[in-house]
This record gives structure tokens, sequence and C-alpha cells, in this order.
């Protein structure tokens, strides 16, 4: 509990005019006289250290909430048939609705109830995360094998090769497909994606206005801290997400509604579903709970009075005498902040909406004329890009290219590289902090953050697993010959063209997509003390006519996934040297009055050139790698199989595109800022001939100082 404000918890202290402001505009109506003082107890919501508490709280779970469709992107595409173009379109929707108004809220500012609008754009979060699960419980139940009957195991005796006379006709792919099945699809996707875009518009409000309010109630010196605490909890958001699905997805997607005979699918099985649904109903319950106390604080409450007592005892120990003659011009006098600043942040309050919408886009293309601020946010595009790709389709991409499961994938994400993401961003403030490091410094530790990114990425190209050999779809040199699609040896069997239960030759690690397929007619379970393994006999496709092991072919390279995300990490946390040192160019690049301006221009940018488009790009390239699609009503659905090679070349190489990219703005930001120096002493030198002698004396000792940001 915070500190009390009054004579509670000051002693002998008179209320500031904040303070008697507060409680009386709250009191009876009509010109009653107020209560006395002493009877006067403010509430607990008029701290603001419970309100950095209760908004660190709120924040780490609307990261949570927001990224956990990225832990569970190809659980949702297996469960409702999309390809990776769409699933990114739907991941990027986010972005959509927050894009669309947060340009308002700077028009809004403190107009408004700050924290009751924090309420509801919380609310409306935790409303569009109980959106996200509608589909899973309007929808029929998953069925992984779509060729058994409804009132059995559903993989028991299916996809066998049956004599063609014996079993009934092959039904096509787009059998039991009418309007009204495609209906129901489409809008069971379309709940998702307006629920991503509500997802979206109820963020708008929840960073700007916190970040503001904590700004404006707390006391100067403490204000910077509280941020830095709510931006490190905030920090830990999508890493909870990560460890949310991994254990999500480890249940199975219709555990609220189990099949009588129970399933006979294990985690590894390439037709497994996570709950995935489940995860979206925990992070809307936080949400939810955490919107609660918002509904309580005031619109304006006192400013905090005292500084924080260990970073006061803290500071006098090693800078008191510094501290003396700054402690008392802290706070500010009536009117003395409108004075100081001048320019569109304080144009801006006095606008209408309409009239604010016309003034924008100028001055946007002013604020764009900045060469430096320019370059810096393409800079910042390339690696948002970089990071919206990454961070969407990186677990997919592991699931794929080392076969492994969906839950350990989003275990060692969240495990390995979001950490990696926050020690790169906290040991980039360190450096600008401790080398002070002024423009032409920031630029040059941004460059080399990024050089050495590329330079270990470089290996990520050789790391991967090679694809499976897959009968009649994949044809590899010295693959056996006749491994096409419908061979002779499985001309007797009915076997469904779009069936899909892998079954595993271990002698030849070939893999066939149903046991038909290898022209089996038996099926033997065999129960050991841990697990039972499920064998195909009698398959006429198979050398030697050898039994077959239920589920795809294990790779022998799964353990290079822990070396291959060691160097992701380590890329990702020299890539992130660059966000404090980035941010500073931005803020030294403009004019003081357009620095709040243009950190809101930024912010836009980045969410509509990169957050917005990059997932939709990655996924397309994704689909692009495709050698073996499920059908849906006659449609592409899920991609079943991929070229690994060409996969990983790709993903990769889009990275490295984007991160070459951001090399290139961050050095044509050095050359610009040394043009500038230069032009600006050969300025200086011309103007004071005798004054280019002093400044080379005076230089070693003068330019940390003039350099300091």
């Amino acid at each position: 509990m915070g500190p009390r404000i009054g004579p509670a918890s000051e002693g002998q202290q008179v209320p500031d005019k904040e303070t008697k402001a507060t409680m009386g505009t709250e009191n009876a109506p009509g010109d009653k006289a107020s209560p006395d003082p002493q009877d006067v107890q403010p509430s607990v919501f008029h701290s603001i250290k419970l309100f950095v508490l209760c908004h660190s709280v709120l924040q780490l779970a609307q990261l949570m909430i927001s990224g956990y469709l990225k832990s569970s992107i190809s659980t949702v595409e297996k469960r409702f048939g999309l390809s990776s173009q769409t699933s990114g379109l739907l991941a990027s929707f986010n972005e959509v609705g927050n894009t669309a108004l947060i340009v308002f809220v700077s028009y809004f500012g403190s107009r408004v109830h700050r924290p009751r609008f924090i309420g509801c754009g919380a609310i409306l979060v935790s409303l569009a995360g109980l959106l996200m699960t509608l589909p899973h419980f309007i929808s029929e139940p998953y069925r992984y094998d779509n060729t058994s009957p409804e009132n059995t195991p559903q993989d028991f005796e299916a996809s066998l090769c049956l004599p063609t006379a014996s079993a009934p006709a092959p039904a096509p792919s787009n059998g039991n497909c009418s309007s009204s099945t495609e209906a129901q699809h489409l809008g069971l996707v379309g709940i998702m994606f307006v629920a991503q875009t509500l997802l979206g518009v109820g963020g708008v409000p929840i960073q700007p206005f916190g970040i503001s309010y904590i700004d404006d109630f707390a006391h100067n010196s403490n204000s910077p801290l509280y941020l830095g605490i709510l931006f490190a909890v905030t920090m830990m958001g999508p890493g909870l997400a990560f460890g949310l699905g991994s254990l999500m997805l480890r249940l199975y997607v219709d555990i609220n509604r189990m099949p009588e005979g129970g399933i006979s699918l294990t985690i590894k099985d390439p037709r497994w579903v996570g709950a995935w649904w489940l995860g979206f109903l925990i992070a809307a319950g936080t949400v939810a709970l955490a919107a609660i106390p918002y509904f309580f604080f005031p619109k304006e409450m006192p400013k905090e009075k005292d500084e924080l007592q260990f970073r006061r005892k803290v500071l006098a120990v090693t800078d008191s005498p510094a501290r003396k003659g700054k402690d008392s011009p802290t706070e500010q006098r009536p009117g003395e902040s409108t004075k100081k600043q001048e320019g569109p942040v304080q144009i801006a309050p006095n606008l209408t909406v309409i009239q604010f919408i016309k003034v924008f886009p100028k001055v946007l293309l002013q604020t764009l004329r900045h060469p430096t601020f320019l370059l810096v946010v393409l800079s910042q595009v390339c690696l948002s890009s970089m990071a919206a790709g990454m961070g969407t389709f990186l677990p997919k991409f592991l699931e794929r290219q080392f076969f492994i499961t969906a839950s350990y994938a989003n275990l060692l994400i969240g495990c390995l590289s979001f950490p990696s993401i926050i020690v790169g961003i906290v040991v980039g403030g360190a450096l600008v902090k401790r080398l002070h490091l002024g423009p032409v410094g920031c630029s040059v530790l941004c460059l080399l953050g990024m050089l050495l990114c590329l330079f270990f990425s470089l290996p990520l190209f050789f790391i991967g697993c090679p694809s499976h050999q897959i009968a009649g779809i994949t044809h590899q040199p010295g693959a056996q010959p006749g491994l096409e699609l419908f061979p002779g040896c499985m001309e007797a069997c009915s076997c469904q063209s779009d069936g899909f239960n892998p079954v595993c030759d271990p002698s030849t690690r070939v893999e066939y997509i149903t046991p038909c397929h290898a022209g089996c007619s038996s099926r033997v379970v065999q129960d050991a003390l841990d697990k039972s393994q499920v064998f195909y006999t009698n398959c006429s496709c198979v050398a030697g006519d050898n039994p077959v092991l239920a589920g795809s072919c294990d790779s022998t390279c799964s353990h290079l996934v822990v070396p291959f995300l060691l160097l992701v990490s380590l890329g990702s946390a020299l890539a992130c040297l660059t966000h404090t040192p980035s941010f500073l160019l931005i803020l030294r690049g403009v004019k003081k009055e357009d620095k709040a301006l243009a950190v809101g221009i930024q912010f836009m940018l980045l969410r509509i050139l990169a957050w917005m488009p990059s997932p939709v790009i990655h996924g397309s390239a994704i689909d692009t790698t495709c050698v073996h699609w499920a059908l849906s009503c006659g449609h592409r659905a899920v991609c079943r199989y991929y070229n690994n090679d060409l996969l990983r070349n790709r993903f990769i190489g889009l990275q490295f595109f984007y991160k070459t990219g951001s090399m290139i703005c961050f050095a044509l930001v050095l050359a610009v800022l040394r043009q500038q120096t230069k032009e600006a002493r050969t300025k200086e030198s011309r103007s004071s001939p005798g004054l280019e002698q002093q400044l080379l004396v005076s230089e070693p000792g003068k330019k940390s100082e003039d350099s300091r940001v």
C-alpha cells in the first residue's frame, strides 16, 4: 500500500491545494462546509504506487493474451485448416484496430478519465479473448481421421488397405462439403479475425494513458524508476504467453468433450491438436481481474510529494553535493511548463477532431523531413519486421524443421529467446549511460550490434534437418524406384485420396501418408510398460513385407534445435542492443517541441510498415515451401509436408534480408551525423577564426561532455 496523503501520513504537514481539491470535489452537493481534515481519510486508490503495481500486472496480462496466438499458431492452422499466409494475416489483425485508433490517443490526452478508459479497454481485451475461444465451442469435435466411423475409436482399423469389393467407395475430398459447411468454416475464421481486431482496439488506451498518468502524478525523481519497473514487468508478458502455450498444448483440444472410446493419439503424432483455446480463457480471466481496480482510481490524484526513501539514501551517498542545487527547483511553478514548450504538442489540445485530422498530414511530412529521424525509423521498421515474423512463426519453424512438438518449441522459446531480448535491451541502455554516448556514439553502437547480429546469423542457414522421404511425394537422390502416389501394389485398395495417418518403415526410413498407401491390411497393438506401440502388418508396398510403425519417422537431428535456438537468441540480444540508442537518436534528431509527436509517428509507422505486413510476408514465404497440401472442400487447407531445406533458406533468408536493411540504415545514419558534425565545425571555425586552435586543445576534455545524451 502506498503512503497516505494528508495529515494521516504527513504528521503536522498541511495538505496542499491539490489534496484539498481532490478531497473537496467528491463531498456532498451544495455549499456545505467541508468536513474536518482529521476525519477525511484519502482512498487507497489515491496512491500512484498502487497504480504502478496494477498497471504492471495489466500490461503483463495484456501482452500475454496478445502473444498467446503466436505460441499456438500451428495448432490453430491444423484445427481450422488454415495456410500460413492466412494465419499470418490473423496474427497481424491485432494491429489493425490498434493502428486505426492510436493517433487519436494523442488528441484526447488528459481530457478523459484515463483510469476508466484503461479499465474499459482491458474489459474489451478480455471479451476479445473470450471471443477467440468461441469457434472451439460452436464447431464440431476435432476429427483427426475423417475415414473412421464416429462411434468407434477414430483410427481403429482406419486407413487400412481393404479390398475394393468389401470397402465402401472412397468419398472425394469434397464429398462432405456443402454451402452451409463452407459458410460455417468461414464464420469460424471470421469470428477469430473480429476477436483479433477487438484485441487491438482494447489495447489502444492501456499503455499511452497509463504512462502519462504515472508521469503526471509521480514525483519527478520517481517517475523514471516507476516507468522502468513497468517496462521490466511488461517485458515478461510474451515469455509467459509461450510458457502458457507450452502447458496448454500438451492437453488434447477436445478435453471437455472426449469421445467415449478415448483417443489413440500421442503428443508426438503429427495429427495432435492441443487445447489452444484454454490459454485464451486463462489469459482473458487474468486481464478481467486486472481491470477491476481501474474503475476506482480518480481522474486526478495529488502529485506524489516524497522521493522514494531508498532512492534518496543512495543518491545522498553518490552525488549529494550535486543534488543540493537541483532539488529545490523540481516543483514547477504554476504556468511554468506551459511557457517552456511551444509548438504542435501544445497546439493539438486546442484543436477539434476535424482540425487535428487536417493538420496531421502536414505535421507528419514535416517530421519525416528530418534525415536522421527517417533513417532510424526505417531501420526500426526492418528490425520490427524481423521480430514480427520471428515471433509469429518461430514455433512452427522449429516444429517442422527439427520435428519436435509444439509444446517443446514454446518451452524453448519462452526460456531462451525472450530472456535474451530483455538482456539485450538492458545492456544497450547501460552502455549508452556508462559510455556517455552522443548521437554519433549511439549510431556506432547500433551499427556494431547489427554487424555482430548478421555474423551470428550466417550459421543458421546450415543448421537443420533434411526432409523425410515421403512415398509418392518427395523424390530424393538414391530413393527407391516406384514410389508414386498410387503404385500398382495398392491397386486393390480403396484409399482415401485425402486421408492422413502417417506410418514409417523403420528399415528404409520411408514414410507413407496412410497405412492404406503402404498396402497394409492389418493392425497390431503391442502393450509395453509405459506405452503401447501400434504396428501395421501385411504391407504390400513395403520392401520385404516388413511391419510399419504408426506415426512419422523419428528425426536423427532433433538435438540441433538447442544450438540453433541459442544462436537465434544471441542474434536477438545483439539486435536489441540497438533499442535504447536508436530511440535516443530519434529524440535527438527532431526539435525539442516535436519530440512527443515524433515518438507517436514512429510507433504508427512501425505498426503500418512492420507489424501488420510482416507476418503475412513470412507466412507467404513459408507456404511456397509446401510439398503436400491437405484439401478441404476442394481448396488448399493446411500444409502437411514441407521441403525443409527450402523452408530454412527462405525463412532465415527473409530474416537476414531485414537485418541487412537495418544495418544499411544505421550506416547511413552514421554518415549523416558525421557530415553534420563536420559542417558544424567548419561553420564554427569560419565564424571564429581563432577558435579552431582552441578547439584542438580542449577537444579531449570537452568531447564527452558535448556528446552526452
